[in-house]
């Protein structure tokens, strides 16, 4: 089952370790990020079906922005603070959230003519200050909606261009290919909002795919963190190492391949794989990674060929075939990228994702997963090790079978989901599907758990 919450930049594995640190304040933080109120979660689902349908501003195709600020609240939109063409506030994240809306919109309209999330002029709207030090940034299929952090762990969320850039991606991911959020269609889906993610940053700075860092999430983390960045590229696996939050889970090939279904199959974990055979391909073609593989891998995207369940292989012979076409058999582009799926380890036999055991008769297995930066955690007990309210509380929802009835809900990309094994069956769900009893009831088994995941 997969379930819709918000496109969210973290990952919920990382806010999930940092919820079983000792940093209290960071804890504090980290578990108000996990849980949003079932107003707004209910209202995601409709903005998601209409928002898109908006109409067309008149006129030369140009950004329209709206940025608004939560004032700490979960209200949404918020209190207006800058529109389009309107000088710069006495705000900082007001001002970024600004310019990186813009820096989006004018990589896909100079690089690739397409004007707007859409690609007929929709309107970018954005509000900042969301929450009290909330742990991440979303797009949740109207708005993009950044936190402040938590300022343990998490800077402010409008720091970093390519964050902006991959959360709105995924709105243009909905619009064209739909790729479902779920295994190695739902890491394609994030691997392309980290490739336009980077390319925004790449094309405001006007670096070459060789001067590129390749770090996604970069000054996101604060000095107390031992890491570059959220994810590397290049090299993925190796972005962070830190005490708290453990280390960078991303494998950078087929071989490393993480079954689960944890993270709606691990979506942000073997996001790597495609991650680094983008990296590879427009270094290897060379010049500004916007016309080289860019190119190809936007061509891919809305061309209309992308399965809604795509693999990762189907997708590398997509791109394969459209390098041939754009520049012939054989010609530079198309051996790089060709090279770069097979460095990967990416053939028509890769592996899929895997199902967890199941807990065994008796005990209770719990996992929450997902998010922008897929930090995942766990827990498995018996229901009488349970307090005795928890305890009923389990028993009721699972002899009832209530928990079946969101399992069929569709999931956002980012979205964070709690997968329960229990009485033989595996139940999977995302937490904007769930009532907030049993979100509450979710929380308190998983945060019981002794020790950091």
């Amino acid at each position: 089952m997969t379930n819709p919450r918000q496109c969210q930049i973290v990952p919920p594995y990382l806010l999930e370790a940092i919820a079983h640190s000792h940093d209290h304040v960071a804890v504090e933080r980290a578990r108000e990020s996990l849980v949003t109120d079932d107003v707004l979660r209910a209202q995601r689902l409709v903005q998601v079906q209409t928002v898109l349908a908006a109409a067309t501003p008149p006129g030369e195709p140009h950004v329209q922005r709206l940025i608004s600020d939560a004032q700490h609240t979960q209200t949404l939109p918020g209190k207006r603070r800058r529109g389009e063409g309107e000088g710069p506030v006495h705000d900082v994240a007001v001002n970024e959230a600004y310019d990186g809306l813009g820096a989006t919109w004018t990589l896909y309209w100079q690089a690739f003519g397409r004007n707007s999330l859409d690609g007929s002029g929709l309107t970018l709207p954005a509000t900042v200050h969301y929450g009290a030090g909330y742990d991440n940034a979303f797009w949740d299929g109207q708005r993009m909606v950044f936190g402040d952090g938590d300022g343990r762990i998490f800077n402010r969320f409008t720091v970093s261009v390519d964050v902006i850039g991959h959360e709105l991606t995924h709105g243009v991911t909905q619009v064209t290919a739909g790729l479902l959020y779920n295994g190695q269609s739902g890491a394609l889906n994030e691997s392309l909002s980290d490739v336009f993610g980077s390319l925004v940053k790449q094309h405001a700075l006007g670096q070459s795919a060789n001067d590129a860092d390749w770090l996604i999430g970069q000054g996101l983390f604060t000095s107390r963190v031992k890491g570059r960045a959220l994810r590397d590229m290049l090299n993925p696996g190796t972005a962070y190492d830190d005490p708290t939050l453990g280390k960078d889970p991303q494998p950078a090939t087929m071989a490393g391949y993480v079954k689960t279904t944890a993270d709606n199959g691990g979506v942000h974990v073997n996001s790597g794989i495609p991650n680094r055979a983008f990296a590879l391909a427009a270094r290897a073609i060379g010049g500004f990674a916007w016309e080289g593989a860019g190119a190809i891998w936007y061509a891919v995207l809305t061309g209309g060929a992308i399965p809604a369940r795509c693999d990762f292989a189907t997708f590398a012979a997509l791109t394969i075939t459209e390098a041939s076409r754009a520049h012939g058999v054989d010609s530079p582009q198309h051996e790089a990228v060709a090279q770069a799926w097979t460095t990967v380890g990416v053939t028509p036999s890769g592996a899929l994702p895997g199902t967890p055991a199941e807990a065994d008769p008796g005990t209770l297995a719990v996992t929450r997963s997902g998010g922008f930066t897929g930090l995942m955690k766990s827990r498995t007990a018996t229901l009488d090790a349970l307090p005795h309210k928890d305890a009923e509380a389990w028993r009721t929802l699972l002899e009832g079978d209530q928990l079946a009835q969101f399992t069929e809900i569709p999931g956002h990309p980012d979205a964070f989901q709690y997968t329960v094994c229990a009485n033989g069956e595996v139940l999977c769900a995302s937490d904007n599907a769930l009532p907030s009893r049993i979100v509450h009831l979710i929380e308190r088994f998983l945060d019981e758990a002794p020790g950091a995941p």
